[in-house]
């Protein structure tokens, strides 16, 4: 006898949640995520379909394989993920689960997925993030991000928040929670439908803080030595 799991049909999309780190396309154009466990080599965008990461022929979910989109009922679960070392750069996101799923006890493997809001934690210094910068790793093809403030990005290549929901499209909200300071108001969400006076300011913020570091550059270079002035 062949047991059969028992079929749901919802009348809107289960929600669901996850961590996973944003990225950066290497020409800048393009922004997503990737996972923190299975199918972390494979970025995937707002709207995705799961894929097999072994390579089978399968169509995900498959109950005998782990492939699909994975995430958890309770949003604390997820946030509860965020206290690893390796993932307290990740971003909390709340999910809607698309196409056919597989429910566990506590969370969802499914074929499709739409990432409905990315939530950042706060910059390594403990301020509010402002954006989201190079953090120094990657994929083929992708920078792996995090969250940062406009004081300590000192150059490296960054989006805030707003131009990474622009850039992630279909609807994206991205919002930063946590911190000792949010940057004058700025550090909330950003939309794919334009920009409002908190992005502008977070934005200005941004500018702003690359500005005070190339000027503490040219100073710097500028700056007479012990013998004479600074040599070109």
């Amino acid at each position: 006898m062949r047991l059969r799991l028992p079929e749901e049909r919802p009348t809107e999309p289960p929600t669901g949640h996850k961590i996973a780190h944003p990225v950066l396309s290497q020409d800048g154009t393009r922004a997503g995520f990737t996972g923190v466990s299975l199918g972390g080599a494979l970025p995937y965008g707002v709207v995705a379909d799961a894929s097999c990461v072994y390579g089978l022929r399968h169509r995900p979910p498959h109950r005998r394989c782990d492939c699909g989109f994975h995430s958890v009922h309770d949003r604390t679960v997820a946030e509860a993920l965020l206290c690893g070392s390796e993932h307290r750069t990740a971003l909390l996101l709340e999910v809607s689960v698309l196409g056919a799923y597989i429910r566990f006890e506590h969370g969802f493997r499914s074929a499709r997925q739409r990432v409905r809001t990315a939530t950042a934690g706060p910059c390594a210094c403990g301020t509010a993030a402002a954006a989201l910068a190079d953090a120094g790793w990657g994929r083929p093809g992708w920078r792996v991000l995090a969250p940062s403030c406009a004081g300590c990005l000192r150059g490296r290549i960054a989006v805030s928040l707003a131009q990474f929901a622009r850039l992630a499209g279909d609807g994206l909200r991205v919002r930063a929670a946590g911190g000792t300071a949010a940057p004058a108001a700025g550090a909330d969400t950003g939309t794919a439908q334009g920009l409002g006076v908190p992005e502008l300011v977070a934005e200005a913020a941004l500018l702003q803080a690359r500005l005070d570091w190339f000027q503490t550059q040219l100073a710097r270079l500028g700056r007479p030595g012990a013998e004479g002035p600074a040599q070109g």
